[in-house]
C-alpha cells in the first residue's frame, strides 16, 4: 500500500479551529503538509470571533514537529478570501490544496427564516468557498497542480427540515466544485465534494444518540485522500461518516422521448410519467454538454 504524503505541499483548511477542519489540518500536517489553519473563531451562528481557536491548532501541529500558520480572516468577503491565500503565499510560497470547510448554522423553517439568516449562511458557505477558491485557483493554474475539497451536506443533496438556507448553500457548493473540476482539468486541478456525517458543535443537537458513533476522525481519511496527489478523480461527490464511505451522484434517466417535432401536452406527460420517472438505465453526465449531446443524438435519430 502506497503511503500518501504531502511533502512540499501547502494546504489551506478553512474552519480549522475545531471539529472536522481541525482533524484535516492535523492529519495533513502529520503527513508533511504546510498548513494554513483558518478560523474566525466565531459562534456556530457566525457571530463573534476568537483568534485563539486557529492558534491552538497551529500549536498542536508545531508540537508534533509540523509547520503551520494561523489565519483569522473571514471567508465571507473577497478581501478575507484573498488574505487567506496570501497567508499561504507569504508563509510557504505556494498553494496546492484548499479544503473549504468553514460553515455556520442558522436553522429556521422557511416560513420563519429571516433574510439576514439566508444571507449569513450563503456568505460563509457558498460565497466564502468562492472567495477563497478563486485566488487559490489562479495560483494552482500557474503551477499546474491543485486539489479542492468542498464541504457539502446530505441536507443540501437530499434536503433536511428546517435548513432551507443551509441546504441551498450546500447544494450550491456541488455546482461550484463541478465547474472548477471542468475549468481546472487542463492544469491538473481536481475538485471534489465531501458530504460528512460527524459529531461537531454544529451537529450534536441534530444527530442525537447517533452522535456517539460519528467521530470526526472517521471523515478525515476520505478528505485527506481527495486532497492528495494519489486522487485522480474529479467532479465527484462522496459521503463519509461512521466508517462508511460512498459515492453520491446526480444521475440522468433515459426518460421518454416523444419524437422530433411531435406536439406534447400536459396530458401526454401525465400518460408517460412512469417512464419519465423510471431510474433504470441512468447515466451520470460529466457536464451540462453531455446531456445536450444525448438530446442532440435523439433529435438526429
Amino acid at each position: 500500500m502506497t503511503v500518501i504524503s504531502f511533502h512540499d505541499r501547502v494546504a489551506i483548511v478553512t474552519g480549522a479551529g475545531g471539529g472536522l477542519g481541525r482533524t484535516y489540518a492535523l492529519d495533513l500536517a502529520a503527513r508533511g503538509a504546510q498548513v494554513v489553519v483558518n478560523d474566525l473563531g466565531g459562534a456556530k451562528d457566525g457571530t463573534g470571533g476568537d483568534a485563539s481557536a486557529a492558534r491552538r491548532v497551529v500549536e498542536e501541529i508545531e508540537a508534533e514537529g509540523g509547520s503551520a500558520v494561523a489565519s483569522h480572516d473571514s471567508v465571507s468577503t473577497p478581501e478575507g478570501g484573498q488574505a487567506i491565500v496570501d497567508a499561504a503565499l507569504h508563509a510557504f510560497g505556494r498553494v496546492d490544496i484548499v479544503i473549504n470547510n468553514a460553515g455556520i448554522l442558522r436553522d429556521r423553517t422557511l416560513a420563519k427564516l429571516e433574510p439576514q439568516d439566508l444571507e449569513a449562511v450563503l456568505a460563509v458557505h457558498l460565497k466564502g468557498a468562492f472567495y477563497v477558491s478563486r485566488p487559490a485557483f489562479r495560483v494552482m493554474r500557474e503551477n499546474g497542480y491543485g486539489r479542492f475539497v468542498f464541504t457539502s451536506s446530505n441536507a443540501g443533496v437530499f434536503g433536511n427540515f428546517g435548513q432551507s438556507n443551509y441546504g441551498a448553500a450546500k447544494m450550491g457548493l456541488v455546482g461550484l466544485s463541478n465547474v472548477l473540476a471542468l475549468e481546472g482539468a487542463k492544469a491538473n486541478i481536481k475538485s471534489n465534494v465531501i458530504c460528512p456525517m460527524a459529531r461537531t458543535r454544529m451537529t450534536e443537537e441534530l444527530l442525537g444518540p447517533l452522535a456517539s458513533s460519528l467521530d470526526p476522525e472517521c471523515v478525515t481519511p476520505m478528505v485527506v485522500y481527495l486532497a492528495s496527489e494519489a486522487c485522480e478523480y474529479t467532479h465527484e461527490v462522496f459521503s463519509a461518516g461512521g466508517n462508511r464511505y460512498a459515492r453520491m451522484f446526480i444521475g440522468l434517466a433515459p426518460g421518454w422521448f416523444a419524437g422530433k417535432g411531435s406536439p406534447v401536452t400536459a396530458e401526454d406527460i401525465a400518460a408517460h410519467i412512469d417512464q419519465i420517472r423510471d431510474q433504470k438505465g441512468y447515466v451520470v453526465p460529466g457536464s451540462a454538454l453531455d446531456e445536450i449531446a444525448g438530446l442532440v443524438a435523439q433529435l438526429r435519430g
